[in-house]
């Protein structure tokens, strides 16, 4: 039943954004990326800039709690939580079920630390080569392609065995040459492009949630 609701999911984006169709296999092969990873035990590390630093965070939201689905935690767990919290219920009836992802842009001391000290270009390479490991997922978005702190982040992924992900515009740039797979929406603009990066990003967390939590 999963695989039907994955499916229709992906076809829901292209009807409703006819534009994005030549991205649906980028899509879905991002999805296959990121469902073998959290089934391996995996995390998904997200960074960008400015609007994309938003979606990030955006994605996070939705993946570490519920999004259309309610996610209630197995009922081995929650009676292992509830033993814990001596027999109150309120702990395991108030946690969802999560997928584990990190917003790289929401560590502002670090950030500023090794901005100043060290390199602003590289504080994303920093926080992938301390979380990342193999089977880890690196998503970076830069809508020119051509963002310094994004490619280098993507290169340290890459050097750990990561899989890296691309949202890009159009031309898709630097970033496209070194990612595994880039979804390279077609549009020119920065508020174009940041536009359909949305409903992608929402789309893959509803098949993702399909396959986690039915």
């Amino acid at each position: 039943m999963s695989s039907i609701a994955v499916n229709a999911i992906s076809q829901n984006l292209v009807q409703k954004y006819p534009e994005l169709v030549e991205c649906q296999s980028s899509i879905e092969e991002c999805f296959e990326v990121l469902k073998r990873s959290f089934e391996s035990g995996g995390k998904l590390l997200l960074a960008g800039n400015g609007g994309s630093a938003s979606d990030c965070e955006h994605v996070v939201g939705e993946l570490m709690k519920g999004f259309m689905r309610q996610r209630a935690l197995p009922a081995e767990m929650k009676k292992k939580i509830k033993e814990v919290a001596g027999g109150d219920d309120y702990i395991a009836d108030h946690l969802q079920g999560a997928l584990p992802a990190i917003s790289l842009v929401s560590q502002t001391s670090l950030m500023t630390a090794f901005a100043n000290d060290i390199a602003a270009d590289m504080i994303f390479a920093q926080q992938v080569f301390g979380y990342g490991k193999a089977n880890d997922v690196f998503i970076g978005f830069s809508t020119s392609g051509h963002s310094k702190n994004i490619i280098h982040a993507a290169q340290v992924a890459r050097a750990l065995d990561m899989v890296t992900i691309g949202f890009t515009g159009r031309d898709g740039g630097a970033l496209k040459t070194i990612c595994d797979i880039t979804i390279s929406v077609p549009f020119d603009a920065t508020p174009d492009i940041q536009e359909r990066h949305l409903p992608v990003y929402h789309a893959l967390c509803m098949m993702l949630e399909e396959v986690f939590f039915l």
